[in-house]
């Protein structure tokens, strides 16, 4: 298997079909979470590679879950995901805390991997 991914979004389709698409490019997707609190505490316990993250959530938004977890010891690296177009969220972004951004149209395991190398 690949890289170790966990996928978390508040829409359970998204987070289905993201898994579906993954796997079946050699992604190996240790976990989803529906939230930003439960989706901290799951990469606590997954220790996952990478962390697809949806930016608007119930809760906390992915902005402030990738601060939290670039604060742990051995952060995962963070890929933002949204239906939002990456101009409108490219001044929020910080590369301390997040690699890149994908839009959730264009996720597949070969643009996920363009933006991990990148």
């Amino acid at each position: 298997m690949g890289q170790r991914v966990l996928i978390v979004d508040d829409d359970a389709g998204f987070r289905a079909a993201a898994r579906r698409l993954l796997e079946a490019e050699t992604y190996d997707v240790v976990g989803e979470a529906p939230d930003g609190e439960s989706g901290i505490d799951a990469a606590r316990s997954l220790a996952p590679d990478v962390v697809l993250l949806d930016i608007h959530m119930p809760g906390i938004d992915g902005f402030a879950v990738a601060e939290r977890l670039a604060a742990e010891d051995d952060p995962p690296t963070v890929v933002l995901i949204s239906t939002m177009a990456e101009d409108e969220i490219a001044h929020r972004v910080d590369p301390g805390h997040i690699h890149g951004f994908l839009s959730k149209d264009r996720l597949s395991g070969p643009t996920l991997a363009a933006v991990l190398a990148g």
